[in-house]
């Protein structure tokens, strides 16, 4: 056998032997990828996601983990090497540069508290007289499950929602009778949950204590993309009238709807004179993957609302009359731009921000109004009239900031047009990850809707979204600027 063969042989034996060697060094430890592991809310009886804690010995020889134990050992569950039970976590032998892998999760029984509840506690490793502590970080939250056995929960009477706890629609829930809200609720929906209702709603929220519908994963896609940013995490809220009904009324004031399929459906098969009518204010639709609001043979007044970055169309009308003021309409999903596509897909092309349907095979005329709203994204026209006759169309424009080919006709008057120029509307249009940058559709500095805004509509109108005296030059869209 070649000798050079032979020494680099002997010299791979011995450096695994000395890998083997067990150090009682006091000053030699371990190392980890993470000393503090934080947990975003966790629901009672439901469980955590797992996260990954790897455990290094950066040292050339072994080490002995003399024991492995948690100061409570009451929420967190380990997995280490394999095991997942503490008086099985002894004398583990870590070879010098290998690593272990430890997986952690929560599980909450309930709380019996109505806020959330911060969870504590440490992994202590023991080796060679020394403890290393690992943190452990969660808060704890107790939920009201509403779950059916067939995926569905029907309610046939009236049903009041909370603000005590939040709520988990862990399946769809179909109310046919009328559904009332209060301020400062949250509910949480499970993947593929939806909320019908076929009766009046009352969601009344405030700027202090809002209504918040969104998924219920609280955890992250990774480490610096919150799953918040998904968009299709549920189904959507859907308002039906079936024909025959007497016409619903729907009430809504500082409503958040998140990141669902479709964020909210109005639907009627009334006819003309008996259509639904729903009054939206102060509220936010937001990153959804399909449509953000649609209204169907129904009427519509919504204002100072943030309707923004759906798939399809963020508005879409067809049939009713609709009264929109100071909204801003904001179509930017997966723009093209951001750093990191997290969404289902990119606009397309034909696809606007606003939709307004007047043709034929609707039930009733579709007249459809705004004023000093904003209507802008990622396309060049985000926003389409489609009617037959388009001279002796119902709605009109006014004081409003478009991203559009000019309408140019009688119904649109005093309207300012977006150009190439116009790059800095808001002050933030897309999802910098890495900067934690995230979608922020207030009036930047320099935006061309500042001003533009009709007076005598914002006299109506005072205040935007949160509160803000709108003065005697008012800006388009529900945030006012601010210095």
């Amino acid at each position: 056998m070649n000798k050079w063969l032979v020494i680099l042989f002997l010299s791979i034996c011995l450096a695994a032997c000395k890998q083997d060697i067990v150090s009682g060094d006091p000053t030699l430890k371990l190392e980890f990828s993470h000393d503090t592991l934080l947990f975003d809310t966790v629901f009672s009886t439901m469980g955590s996601s797992t996260k990954k804690v790897m455990v290094y010995n950066p040292n050339k020889n072994a080490l002995c983990i003399e024991r492995v134990q948690m100061r409570e050992g009451k929420y967190f569950k380990i997995n280490l090497d394999g095991e997942n039970e503490l008086d099985q976590l002894r004398d583990i032998t870590l070879r010098g540069g290998d690593s272990l892998f430890m997986f952690v999760r929560v599980y909450i029984d309930p709380l019996n508290e109505d806020n959330p509840v911060l969870l504590d506690d440490d992994i202590a490793f023991s080796v060679n007289g020394n403890i290393q502590n690992i943190n452990l970080q969660a808060y704890g939250q107790d939920i009201i499950k509403i779950q059916g056995n067939n995926g569905k929960v029907i309610y046939p009477q009236h049903l009041t929602l909370k603000s005590n706890k939040p709520y988990l629609l862990y399946d769809t829930v179909a109310v046919a009778g009328n559904l009332t809200i209060e301020a400062g609720a949250t509910i949480y929906m499970h993947k593929g949950a939806a909320l019908y209702v076929y009766g009046n709603l009352t969601a009344l929220g405030t700027k202090e204590h809002p209504i918040i519908f969104r998924g219920d994963r609280t955890d992250h896609l990774f480490d610096s993309v919150p799953y918040r940013m998904a968009s299709g995490q549920w189904e959507g809220i859907y308002l039906l009238n079936p024909e025959g009904f007497a016409p619903p009324t729907y009430s809504m004031d500082y409503v958040d709807i998140l990141s669902g399929t479709v964020g909210l459906y109005v639907y009627s098969e009334a006819q003309d004179t008996l259509l639904p009518h729903l009054y939206l204010n102060n509220s936010r639709i937001h990153n959804h993957s399909i449509y953000g609001l649609i209204v169907q043979n129904a009427h519509a007044d919504v204002v100072n609302c943030e309707i923004s970055n759906c798939a399809s169309y963020c508005v879409y009308l067809a049939g009713g009359k609709h009264n929109f003021a100071h909204n801003t309409i904001a179509a930017y999903y997966g723009y093209p731009y951001t750093d990191l596509n997290i969404h289902h897909n990119v606009l397309a092309d034909d696809v606007a921000a606003v939709y307004i349907n007047d043709l034929s095979k609707n039930r009733s005329r579709t007249r459809s109004s705004f004023f000093n709203c904003i209507i802008t994204g990622g396309q060049k026209n985000n926003l389409v009239v489609a009617t037959p006759l388009v001279d002796y169309y119902e709605g009109e424009f006014k004081g409003n900031y478009l991203r559009c080919d000019s309408l140019d006709k009688a119904y649109a008057q005093n309207n300012v047009y977006a150009t190439d120029s116009d790059s800095c509307v808001f002050k933030n249009i897309y999802y910098l990850y890495k900067e934690y940058h995230y979608y922020d559709f207030q009036l930047d500095s320099l935006s061309p809707a500042q001003g533009i805004a009709d007076s005598t509509i914002a006299q109506i109108y005072p205040t935007d979204r949160w509160g803000v005296s709108r003065e005697s030059k008012p800006d388009a869209g529900c945030y006012e600027s601010r210095e």
